[in-house]
């Protein structure tokens, strides 16, 4: 047994050091450690109380200076007072401050948060604090890999624990591993810990007491062979001619039964007690329904969705009566009937009066074995988790035993009353489940062609509502402007567009605020990684394929009559690689590539090229290198050079196109450039030499590719910052004032959702009239709305590189959610009246933050606040705020009728045409 802590005050480091020295001392290695963390390396857990009294110790003649706790190079620079802080005393984050289990070292509470209860602390720094204090225990854990791409990196707090079972013995251990370890590190452990020969042995995966797969692959790590925090595993021991297992070891003919009574028994009272993880945290009273769960680390978005479903009173009563015999077992499609099952005991869990907080760890495990997505303890986004959860547990509950092939009918002029009913009949035909009748609407979807105008309307089933936070119906568009002619230095334009516009609306805008003239063009393309992504010359693009943080460019270019040839010029420097020689130097790309035209209707020769690069580039020269120049060499007369020099300040060159189109103009090279002309056949061809030879061109070219290779000597004689830093199309910064407190309704959220757009790319309608596939417009409605509606705000906006929340502030109603007039279907004659009745709320920022519950309870017609294990009673107007994301409404039940009175439908007849 190890012991606890050391005492190791004043002694353990030599003469102690003032609080100022130590602070320096702590920050300067910490910066040093965590610039060069790698995988493999190790950080300790230090108890966040202890680390807060050492930052008041030694930052008490610091001042001016705030402390949240969350940083530790920030807290380092932070303002306290405070006596030097005793021995680090680890206790509080572990279970049993008075033993360690040999197999799994000291065992951390599975709800701790870092920043909350532990700061994280390199190695060196540990060691350094430690020489310092002593104390304990050390903490130590790895850091390893993670994300999709496994370049991120992360420390692993909590490795998996896993249940070591052993058949015949029937001996038992837990034991702790790293997610990155191998099948065949398990397998050793395993060996180690039982005394038993490798060739002995086989591991299974022992999921929910029963063998799923044999675990062979040596070299596979457990992380991809998807184990689960506290799973089973069988160690599988087999007798063999060479001998096997002595009876001292406990081998006996009776031991599987003995072996599989015990899991029996270990897995049944698991079920009862350990399994939801029975807490010392209570929760008030003894009314159903206000019962907390615990955070298993990062769970809250998990904790928020479960209530809001719980809280769903169709939900509450279905589960608690007997649903097993609808659970469907076959389902290719669902979980065979475990997701169900596991929900369906957790609800009535959470609705047993006078119980305590409940860690849903078995829901948890169930979750992640059937979504990987989920598992582990990272920050997900609660909408994403509620669509699994509804589409799962529909799959497990769906009626359909072997669903029909069902297709729909083309509308050919029939009412859409007939088509709509026929979609929801062929939809029912297939799924039929409480989640269908509870939480399934259908809304009407019309196309329309861009090129014949033809339409084409169809009748689609919705679990939920995706609305967008739009406040306005434009966007501004930031798009960096170059002309080829050489008459002016590049600039930045921001124009606003409609926000579902089409490639010709932001031409349009950018035509009149660079004043292109009658004579002019601008070609529109997408930069990326310093090459051309993707000329955008189709006008009817959507603008909603422009992401925020794609980098636009548009090239004046000549309107001409003539044939003429594009010709795309990249630019490239030398870049030494990364742990290279200094001779191992290659060419990159670099800045913004640029684009001119020449006329082909005489031979184009390398000299032509020259020509018109040098005319590109000319509004970069730096001044001094005109003055420089070797007269010897051909040179652009200075006048002329000035001139586009002076364009730049607003004023164009006069004829700006005669230049960069026609070889028979005045102009002429001002040096020879490195130029590289890349053929066809991709051989390159040195356009520096040989200025009257001429291009050979295919009869189909229409552009070709020219590299410039800058060297540092050319680099200095232009000023290339202005190819550099290329803005992107929205640079989002700090929320203003404004933005925060000017609430969006959310029937405009609604509305932008209904409102005509045109469709991605990916999603392309083919057109049985043009018999291709068009980018055509959609259009919705609300058709048949579900008993119980669920919204989700979009707060979240994802670009290719970057995240983002919207924090606008959704005004929506609590009370009469009136959609009557939002329903396409006119034979439907009841109010479509909905009230609030559960949400979840988002704190923070992209990646972090914290998730809640606002619940109201019907039975006492009271709201409450759900934050994990604290359950907290709430007026009704603090349950609006910024942070709401998804919105739970109940139909309100009413005779209200818009004419003829009459009683509001349920289920699949809900807003079905009048036969």
């Amino acid at each position: 047994m190890k012991e606890l802590t050391v005492e190791c005050n004043n002694s353990c480091g030599g003469p102690q050091l003032t609080p100022e020295e130590e602070r320096v001392l702590i920050r300067d290695i910490a910066i040093t450690s965590e610039n060069n963390s790698k995988e493999g390396d190790s950080f300790y857990l230090i108890t966040q109380r202890w680390w807060q009294h050492w930052i008041d110790y030694v930052n008490q003649e610091q001042t001016n200076v705030t402390n949240d706790g969350s940083s530790m190079l920030e807290n380092c620079d932070a303002v306290g007072s405070s006596r030097r802080p005793a021995s680090i005393d680890n206790s509080d984050l572990i279970h049993d401050a008075n033993s360690e289990e040999s197999n799994v070292g000291f065992e951390i509470h599975d709800t701790l948060s870092e920043g909350r209860d532990y700061i994280l602390l390199p190695q060196e720094v540990w060691n350094q604090l430690y020489s310092w204090y002593g104390g304990g225990p050390a903490l130590a854990r790895k850091v390893i890999s993670s994300g999709l791409s496994q370049t991120e990196y992360a420390v692993e707090v909590y490795p998996l624990r896993l249940q070591l079972f052993v058949t015949p013995k029937g001996d038992r251990s837990t034991i702790r591993i790293s997610k990155k370890e191998t099948i065949g590190e398990l397998h050793k452990r395993a060996c180690e810990l039982f005394d038993l020969n490798l060739e002995q042995v086989c591991i299974w995966d022992y999921y929910g007491q029963r063998k799923h797969a044999l675990m062979n692959d040596m070299d596979r790590t457990l992380d991809d062979a998807n184990l689960q925090m506290d799973q089973d595993i069988l160690v599988e021991v087999h007798n063999n001619a060479n001998g096997g297992l002595s009876a001292s070891k406990g081998a006996s003919r009776g031991g599987s039964t003995e072996l599989s009574q015990s899991l029996n028994l270990t897995s049944q009272g698991r079920e009862l007690d350990n399994t939801y993880g029975i807490s010392t945290v209570t929760t008030r009273g003894s009314s159903g329904g206000l019962i907390g769960l615990q955070n298993l680390g990062n769970t809250c978005f998990m904790n928020s969705a479960i209530q809001c479903l719980v809280h769903t009173s169709e939900f509450a009563k279905y589960f608690r009566e007997d649903y097993h015999q609808e659970i469907n077992w076959q389902n290719p499609l669902g979980m065979v009937g475990e997701l169900a099952l596991a929900f369906g005991e957790l609800l009535r869990r959470l609705w047993a009066p006078g119980r305590t907080a409940i860690a849903p760890r078995q829901f948890k495990m169930k979750l992640a074995r059937f979504a990987p997505q989920f598992s582990g303890y990272n920050q997900h986004d609660s909408q994403e988790l509620l669509a699994f959860l509804l589409d799962g547990l529909h799959e497990d509950l769906n009626r359909v035993k072997h669903k029909p092939y069902k297709k729909s009918k083309d509308a050919d002029g029939r009412p859409d009353e007939e088509v709509a009913d026929e979609y929801w009949a062929n939809h029912i035909a297939r799924n039929d489940s409480i989640i269908v009748d509870v939480c399934q609407g259908q809304y009407k979807s019309t196309l329309v062609c861009p090129e014949c105008h033809k339409i084409s309307v169809t009748f689609d089933p919705f679990m939920y509502l995706s609305l967008p936070l739009q406040s306005t119906t434009t966007r501004s568009m930031t798009v960096t402007i170059f002309t080829c002619d050489g008459s002016a230095l590049p600039f930045s334009c921001t124009v606003t567009v409609p926000k579902q516009g089409r490639c010709r609306d932001l031409i349009n805008a950018l035509s009149s605020a660079c004043s292109l003239k009658n004579n002019e063009d601008l070609k529109l393309a997408e930069v990326r990684n310093h090459l051309f992504q993707r000329f955008l010359e189709d006008p009817l693009i959507s603008l909603s394929m422009i992401k925020d943080d794609d980098h636009l460019v548009a090239y004046k270019i000549p309107k001409s009559l003539k044939k003429t040839l594009l010709i795309r010029l990249i630019h490239r420097r030398q870049e030494q690689e990364t742990g290279a020689t200094q001779a191992a130097q290659h060419w990159k790309p670099f800045g913004t590539p640029l684009v001119s035209l020449i006329s082909q209707d005489e031979v184009i020769t390398r000299g032509d090229i020259q020509t018109v690069v040098n005319t590109m580039l000319s509004p970069l020269l730096r001044s001094e290198s005109l003055r420089q120049a070797d007269t010897s060499e051909p040179c652009l007369s200075l006048a002329a050079s000035e001139q586009c020099r002076d364009s730049s300040s607003g004023e164009a060159c006069s004829n700006p196109m005669s230049d960069s189109v026609n070889k028979d103009s005045n102009a002429v090279t001002l040096f020879k450039l490195p130029l590289q002309l890349v053929e066809e056949s991709n051989a390159w061809v040195d356009l520096s030499v040989g200025e009257d030879k001429a291009i050979k061109l295919s009869s189909t070219s229409a552009s070709i590719l020219v590299h410039v290779d800058w060297s540092r000597e050319l680099l200095e004689k232009y000023d290339t910052h202005y190819l550099e830093n290329l803005p992107e199309v929205f640079k989002y910064g700090p929320v203003n004032k404004k933005a925060r407190i000017e609430p969006l309704s959310l029937y405009t959220c609604l509305e932008a959702f209904l409102r005509e757009e045109p469709l991605v790319p990916e999603d392309m309608w083919y057109c049985p009239k043009c018999k291709e596939r068009r980018q055509a417009s959609k259009k919705l409605d609300l058709w048949r709305l579900p008993e119980v509606l669920v919204i989700h705000l979009k707060r979240f906006s994802f670009s290719r590189s970057m995240k983002h929340k919207l924090e606008t502030f959704v005004n929506f109603p609590i009370h009469d959610f009136d959609l009557t007039k939002y329903i396409a279907n006119k034979n439907n004659t009841q109010r479509q009246l909905y009230e609030l009745y559960a949400l979840t709320n988002h704190y923070g920022g992209m990646g972090s933050g914290h998730y809640t519950a606002h619940i109201k309870l019907l039975d006492e017609n009271r709201w409450y606040n759900f934050d994990d294990t604290h359950i907290s009673p709430i007026n009704e107007e603090d349950v609006k705020s910024a942070a709401a994301y998804v919105l739970f409404y109940r139909r309100v039940k009413t005779s209200d009728a818009i004419s003829n009175g009459g009683k509001s439908g349920s289920g699949h007849n809900n807003g079905s045409s009048q036969k």
